[in-house]
This record gives structure tokens, C-alpha cells and sequence, in this order.
């Protein structure tokens, strides 16, 4: 199997900009021959945990603006693994949706919740897993990568590859501390539970806060195997053995 992830420009507040990109990267992720391609954490409409973005740009899964969304890669070959704001029931939730054909065939809402997002997002559970050209794939946000029994959930339900959209846009002196601690805890948790953990994140800056990435490809012994370099816009294809 063949995985591509991308590391993109942050988008907030504008559907039709994130769905551009991401279709742009689907269609050359699949000349490339991916069989799937992962975009960042909340993608769709902006990671932004003030109160009103969320409460405004929420959207529920049976929604015209997510029917659109997902009809727009019904050509498309690879399984899109892209962040949402979701909304259900009056709670909203960070969220990934996985398309293949245009059709959602896995959901996850974000387990580990930062203090910001515990007070605007509903905490999710499960690990949900699906096929991919033979492989067990699930799925993890961001923060989920840094608590063992996150990675362990899925690995127990026989998951061998996590895909895990990300957003570490970050006050730049946190930024820097975190640069590349990142793939210290990912490549421990990956070599602790034999799986291949892949990341997708944005880059850039806005404000006094900074995002470096890391977008990657970590393989079951915790080694890098293919990143898009740090504050560069770009995608990465690796092969999953």
C-alpha cells in the first residue's frame, strides 16, 4: 500500500479554498499512486477553538455542505483521511471522516482533548478501522499521538497503520520547544505498538504563532522514513510494507 500526506498552508473560514487544496493533492497523490492520502487536523473549515468559529462553522455529517464535500472526490481513487468541525445532536467535535468513491466509509471523533478544546469540543471514543488494499488502517488526532492507550486501542483491533491529521500551530516559543519532539514521542509510541504512524499538518505563520509541521511517514521500529521538510508546503508518498 501506498500512503501520501500533505502539509498545507492553514485555511480558516473558507470551505471552497480547503476543498481546492485538497483536491488538487488527491488528484496528484493518485498519479502517484497512492492508494490514500491524509490532510490536517479540522482542515475543512479551519482549526480555530474560539467559541463562535466553531459554533458558526460546525457542520453535521448529513449536511449539503459535507454532501458537497464528499461528491467532489467521487472520482477521485485514493481514501481521503481529512479533519472536520462536526457538529451532532448540539455538541461539536473534532473530527476526521474517511472517503473512498465520495462514500464516508470510517469516523473518528478526537479522544484526548487540550484545555481549549475540552471546552468547545465533545470527547470521542472508539477507534474505528477499515480496509485499505488489504491493510488494517485507523485513525488518531494530533494530541490523541501523545497517550499510549490511544495508539494501543487501535493497535488491540488490529490496526497496523494510524493516519493522523494534525495542527501544531503554536505561540512561537512553544513551537520551538516542540519542533522536533514530536517525533520523539511518535516514534516510541509507533516502535512500542509495531505500527506505522502517519501525520499530516499544516505550516506557516499567522499572528504571533508559528507551525513548522511535522508531516510524516514513521515506520513500526520509530524510524522517519519520508517527511515534507519543516515550514515547507508539500506532500510526501511512502510505501507501507
Amino acid at each position: 500500500m501506498r500512503i501520501a500526506t500533505c502539509q498545507l498552508p492553514e485555511v480558516r473560514g473558507d470551505v471552497a479554498r480547503a476543498l481546492s487544496l485538497m483536491h488538487a493533492y488527491a488528484l496528484e497523490a493518485e498519479r502517484r499512486g497512492a492508494d490514500l492520502v491524509c490532510f490536517p487536523e479540522c482542515f475543512l473549515q479551519g482549526y480555530d477553538i474560539r467559541p463562535d468559529h466553531v459554533a458558526s462553522m460546525a457542520v453535521e455529517l448529513g449536511s449539503a455542505i459535507l454532501d458537497d464535500a464528499r461528491r467532489s472526490f467521487n472520482s477521485v481513487q485514493p481514501v481521503i483521511v481529512f479533519g472536520l468541525i462536526e457538529k451532532a445532536e448540539g455538541v461539536a467535535y473534532n473530527s476526521a471522516l474517511a472517503i473512498q468513491g465520495g462514500k464516508a466509509i470510517a469516523h473518528y471523533r478526537k479522544t484526548h482533548l487540550l484545555g481549549g478544546e475540552a471546552r468547545v469540543f465533545g470527547r470521542g471514543n472508539g477507534s474505528p478501522v477499515f480496509d485499505v488494499q488489504g491493510t488494517k488502517v485507523s485513525i488518531n488526532i494530533c494530541y490523541d499521538l501523545s497517550v499510549p492507550e490511544s495508539i494501543g486501542c487501535a493497535a488491540a483491533l488490529g490496526a497496523t497503520v494510524l493516519v493522523c491529521p494534525c495542527n501544531n500551530m503554536l505561540p512561537h516559543a512553544l513551537a520551538e520547544e516542540w519542533k522536533f519532539r514530536h517525533h520523539d514521542i511518535r516514534s516510541r509510541h509507533a516502535k512500542a505498538h509495531g505500527v506505522w504512524i502517519v501525520s499530516s499538518d499544516v505550516t506557516g505563520e499567522r499572528d504571533d504563532r508559528i507551525s513548522y509541521g511535522p508531516t510524516a511517514v514513521i515506520d513500526p521500529m520509530g524510524i522517519v522514513i519520508a517527511q515534507v521538510p519543516l515550514q515547507e508546503v508539500g506532500m510526501v508518498v511512502a510505501e507501507i510494507h
